[in-house]
């Protein structure tokens, strides 16, 4: 930077307690300035500035007592020590009255916790190793010099043009010797919150500290590995620690599920809680997730050191490049029994499985002529479609609900299908369904009327997936041997001018008629005294449980679906079908699962479509993301499909 660096003996701060060789400590006035703010804290606020002509970032602390300016100063003795690629580097300090500033290398937002939940980045698991690598390599010499870093976070990892992070925020930083041992009696309410909780003795942001720190014991370079295991596992799920939340959060805050933090705590250091796993599907190999797991075990003595984490993370990265995986120990239960739950997904793709099973299936002697008792003669109504769908995960960690849109399902080409499938207990029987039930749509010919249609496909949908299940259960390709995945569904057929919808479960389609909600599905949940009388009467107990009627031991809500082998016959796939004449009086069909239904009404649902842009994927999207808004903890799957022509422009106010 141009900066000259006074020789060492007098190159210190005020108090003559820093000293360096190669960082300036005593800046003259005119060669900085400070900018506008790129962060604020309680303790302090970061610049941007101008040092010596170069773009830096000056930190300014909150400097309110005779302890802050101790703290000050025996972090600036610490951080002139530091000299490393994967820490952000001290480039100068004033350390003199009465501007105390610090200031480091320059990075472009966003830190890794903005570029997880604002930008949604979701990187390869290449690059998450690559990350994970550098970092552990910089946390590493930390530890060799005696320093624990105790506020590991994404949010304190910056990233510079090529992606290597940059550990920052050294305020928390104490030299191992000088960490005391706190005990119950001096532990006190003072310092500064971060994380909910005081900085002098309680230090970090709860949902990344170690449970002997929440025990209040003491902090070593292991609890460092254990922050490190939940800040690497974020970066995999792109899930803040212990909640759905996939959006930008405030992750000191209470939590957005059930716990608070006294729970959350309690429930870290006795039951072993720790967060949800990546999915193996998405290509993660064992052996990382066995090293997170090793990483953040209880016992501190248990984890490995750095120098460990960068021999396997090095053994990895080789096997990731060759596109083969080391076989590794097996991946230990979590609490939260997240990847027991989904460890059959390893050798299974359930889309793959459906296709299939429909190939095994299909009649060779197909007629065109399909869908009888549907003749239109030329005087009558033809709508026209146009359709769009949105799909997202909304605040839960996974995607379960599934769809499909099928323009032409036979030669004619008046004839379409839209589904819409929302998994429990998995996402292994939506995504089943949704290859399967259109395939059994596409094989019905002369002789079934559409009703017969949907209602043979949904049951025989439930019959092939439950069935396909006991197969790989008995092939050992499922691992779980009481798992019972299901997913509730609504499919609509329209067939010519006439529209049918099939529904089993709590997915719902209303149809927008003369500006008015026309219901095209009901309900099929223990709730409706109907549906509870009907599954007592086929064996299955129902019991009120919380704030709900729940069906057996699984406590499922709804009383129709497909899958859920462990409730049938009672939990019955056989689907309620609504059939109706389309008019000119009708202009959209609206479909989506139960997390849109949630939060927003049928006659809300009206009005948001027609106060959006006549853009069926637009419509779709602008639904979704309101229920979003509105608190939906659900996923959010939405199909829109206009019946009649539209302009794409056109918006009603």
């Amino acid at each position: 930077m141009g900066l000259e660096v006074p020789p060492e003996e007098s190159n210190r701060c005020v108090r003559g307690c820093c000293r360096s060789a190669t960082i300036p400590l005593h800046l003259p006035p005119a060669s900085f300035s400070l900018l506008s703010p790129i962060a604020r804290g309680s303790e302090s606020t970061v610049y941007e500035a101008r040092l010596g002509g170069e773009r830096v970032a000056a930190k300014k602390p909150v400097l309110s007592t005779s302890e802050d300016l101790d703290k000050f100063h025996y972090q600036l003795q610490l951080l002139c020590e530091l000299d490393h690629p994967g820490l952000a580097k001290l480039t100068a300090a004033h350390a003199r009255p009465p501007n105390y500033l610090m200031f480091f290398d320059f990075f472009e937002p966003p830190n890794l916790a903005d570029k997880i939940h604002v930008e949604e980045w979701s990187p390869s698991v290449q690059q998450v190793v690559a990350i994970a690598s550098d970092l552990a390599k910089a946390l590493q010499y930390l530890h060799i010099l005696g320093v624990v870093h105790r506020d590991i976070k994404p949010a304190n990892i910056l990233l510079d043009k090529d992606l290597h992070p940059h550990l920052a925020d050294f305020g928390l930083a104490m030299f191992q010797k000088d960490i005391k041992r706190v005990s119950v009696e001096n532990w006190k309410s003072s310092g500064k919150p971060t994380g909910g909780f005081h900085k002098k003795n309680m230090v970090g942001t709860l949902i990344y500290m170690a449970p002997e720190i929440l025990r209040k014991d003491i902090h070593t370079e292991k609890s460092d590995v254990y922050s490190f295991a939940i800040s690497i596992n974020e970066l995999l799920t792109g899930v803040v620690p212990y909640t759905d939340l996939r959006a930008e959060a405030q992750a000191h805050t209470v939590l957005e599920m059930t716990y608070t933090e006294q729970q959350l705590t309690a429930a870290v250091v006795s039951q072993g809680l720790r967060p949800a796993l990546a999915l193996p599907k998405s290509g993660v190999p064992l052996a990382l997730f066995s090293l997170i797991q090793r990483c953040w075990d209880p016992d501190p003595e248990k984890r490995p050191s750095f120098g460990n984490i960068i021999d396997e993370l090095n053994i990895i990265q080789k096997h990731l490049v060759s596109s083969v995986c080391l076989p590794s120990s097996p991946v230990s239960k979590s609490q939260n029994d997240n990847i027991g739950a989904h460890r059959y997904q390893e050798a299974l793709n359930w889309f793959t499985q459906g296709e299939l099973f429909i190939k095994r299936s299909e009649k060779s002697d197909l007629i065109e002529n399909v869908w009888s008792g549907c003749s239109i003669e030329s005087s009558e109504y033809h709508p026209t479609l146009s359709w769009g769908s949105f799909a997202t995960c909304g605040r839960r960690e996974t995607m379960e609900d599934t769809h499909f849109m099928l323009p032409h399902v036979s030669e004619e080409k008046d004839v379409f299908a839209f589904g819409i499938f929302d998994g429990h207990r998995g996402s292994a029987a939506a995504e089943f369904s949704a290859r399967a039930v259109p395939g059994y749509l596409k094989q019905f010919g002369r002789g079934t009327s559409p009703i017969d249609a949907l209602a043979e496909a949904f049951v025989r949908t439930d019959i092939a997936f439950r069935e396909e299940l006991i197969l790989h259960q008995k092939s050992k390709r499922i691992v779980r041997k009481d798992w019972h995945p299901g997913c509730t569904a609504v499919t609509a057929l329209v067939v010519r001018n006439k529209l049918f919808v099939a529904n089993a479960g709590d997915c719902r389609a209303i149809l927008s008629r003369s500006g008015k909600p026309f219901p095209m599905t009901k309900d099929h949940v223990a709730s409706c005294p109907k549906e509870r009388e009907r599954v007592i009467k086929a064996g299955i107990e129902v019991k009120w449980q919380i704030d709900t009627w729940r069906v057996g031991a699984a406590a499922l809500q709804v009383t129709r679906s497909i899958g859920d082998d462990d409730l049938k016959p009672a939990v019955t796939a056989q689907p309620e079908v609504i059939e109706t004449a389309l008019s000119d009086d009708d202009e959209f069909l609206v479909m989506a699962s139960d997390g849109l239904w949630d939060v927003i009404s049928n006659e809300d649902v009206l009005s948001i479509i027609k106060d959006t842009v006549k853009e069926p994927g637009m419509c779709s999207k602008r639904l979704a993301t309101d229920a979003a808004e509105r608190g939906s903890k659900d996923n959010i799957t939405v199909i829109v499909v206009f019946l009649r022509p539209v302009s794409t422009a056109e918006r009603i106010y």
